[in-house]
């Protein structure tokens, strides 16, 4: 069995004691990578002012080499929150309106994938697998090829992947299309981001679908699928019925006093559509006055990014908002909206899931978004809760038991939280039910492993 080398922005280092990092991902890819024995390789987090990076830093748990580099500061700047951050992101995420093209950024993340290739390269053997992940190192195949290799290179994208119209508005579209087609595997999240990605192509004539899951471009022949991610279904659910008699969520239940909770968490990110859903929540309570004091909602948004001027005027925003409703809405007794503006941690986070009616899960466009999947994995099967999930949520093409909306649709949105409140306990049991099925055959293993299959095959 061949080497395994996975390539991240940042790499998920176990702990002292070799436990693996929180997190379906990381726990899947640790699992593959001690299965074959391999390496990951990717930014350590430091950076320095003028100083050119030292060597490697390698570091040996079981079968998994950890290689971690640093940057200069002027490379963070360019390549993680010029172009990756500031270009790709919005530009995947449908904001055309907040794409901030430069020169300078553009040369860095090019810059940046090639310097990763240059310290990669050494580290590869004849017969290794190469799994490379995310926006932030889309030319990463192109610059290894250019230096030789011709290993096995496989990607796979988070996030969502726009239509032509969206991505050719962004100049070096064409260097991105053909850094993808370097790869003998790309993967998506969803079919209709394989389907973006085919239009891409075939739009200004770069390449063309030549069979299932079979493209040509570049002179190239390579595969692309969809691979929905997922979490680790079984231990998740097993977490959070523990958890949910951890000391931190007994005071959390106890303080809602007999309300129904509903629970939002997302990464502070112009595209998780937090105001919305705010407003959505506020339209929801003046429109159904007799759940006025009868329910909380709680948003986790941890900070994300503040280096960035949109997230921190973002986060001024949220803060704001969830403020002005308070005000407007709330009495002594009752505070309608719970607003924490940092992580909490994963025991506690699991057990808020169980004893919440409503999860919440409303992006304005997402690759597919794990708390929806976490959130029914935590559910008690006697008496769960309710998904109500964003359309345009790569989960929405997986979680057929949820009720879908259009975050835009303020009132939409509105109309689907008292519905979901106010649900019989038989038809939240087959939502439920439904949905779990599926995660628990289609869990982060199977995507895993689904992937790795494709890429292997002839």
């Amino acid at each position: 069995m061949s080497r395994l080398v996975i390539v991240s922005n940042r790499v998920p280092v176990p702990d002292k004691t070799g436990a693996a990092s929180a997190g379906g991902l990381a726990v899947a890819l640790q699992a593959a990578l001690e299965k074959r024995g391999g390496i990951w390789m990717g930014w350590s987090g430091n950076s320095s002012d003028t100083e050119e990076p030292g060597p490697l830093a390698l570091q040996q748990q079981g079968n998994i080499t950890y290689a971690l580099t640093d940057l200069t500061g002027k490379d963070v700047e360019e390549y993680y929150y010029g172009f990756a951050n500031r270009v790709l992101w919005p530009i995947c995420h449908y904001r055309l309106d907040l794409a901030e093209y430069g020169r300078k950024e553009m040369a860095g993340y090019f810059r940046v994938n090639r310097f990763f290739a240059q310290r990669l390269m050494p580290l590869i053997e004849p017969d290794d697998t190469i799994w490379v992940h995310d926006y932030h190192l889309i030319p990463l195949a192109a610059e290894l090829r250019q230096m030789g290799l011709k290993n096995k290179i496989g990607f796979f994208l988070h996030i969502p992947w726009p239509p032509a119209d969206v991505l050719y508005a962004m100049p070096v579209h064409e260097e991105i299309m053909r850094g993808l087609a370097s790869y003998d595997l790309v993967g998506f999240q969803t079919d209709h981001d394989l389907e973006n990605f085919a239009g891409c192509l075939r739009r200004e004539e770069m390449g063309d679908a030549i069979g299932p899951k079979l493209f040509r471009a570049n002179d190239r022949t390579f595969k692309g699928g969809a691979y929905g991610i997922s979490i680790e279904t079984e231990a998740f659910a097993k977490f959070a019925r523990k958890a949910s008699a951890h000391n931190m969520v007994s005071k959390a239940r106890a303080s809602l006093e007999n309300r129904d909770l509903i629970i939002g968490v997302d990464r502070l990110d112009y595209s998780k559509g937090i105001t919305q859903r705010i407003d959505a929540f506020e339209k929801f309570i003046t429109s159904n006055p007799v759940h006025q004091g009868k329910v909380t909602y709680l948003q986790i948004t941890p900070k994300s990014r503040s280096e960035v001027p949109e997230y921190e005027q973002m986060q001024r925003m949220v803060a704001e908002q969830a403020g002005r409703v308070n005000g407007a809405l709330g009495a002594v007794d009752w505070v309608p909206i719970r607003y924490i503006n940092k992580s909490v941690s994963r025991p506690i986070l699991a057990g808020l899931y169980r004893i919440a009616k409503v999860g919440l899960v409303t992006p304005l466009r997402d690759g597919m978004n794990l708390v929806a999947k976490e959130y029914i994995a935590a559910q008690d099967p006697e008496n769960p809760g309710v998904l109500v999930l964003s359309r345009f949520a790569g989960a929405a093409r997986e979680l057929k038991g949820a009720l879908l909306v259009n975050p835009y649709d303020i009132e939409g949105t509105a109309n689907a939280i008292a519905r979901g409140l106010n649900m019989p306990l038989e038809e939240r049991q087959q939502r439920w039910q439904i949905m779990m099925d599926f995660l628990m055959e289609n869990d982060v293993m199977r995507w895993c492993d689904d992937f790795l299959k494709d890429l292997l095959e002839d």
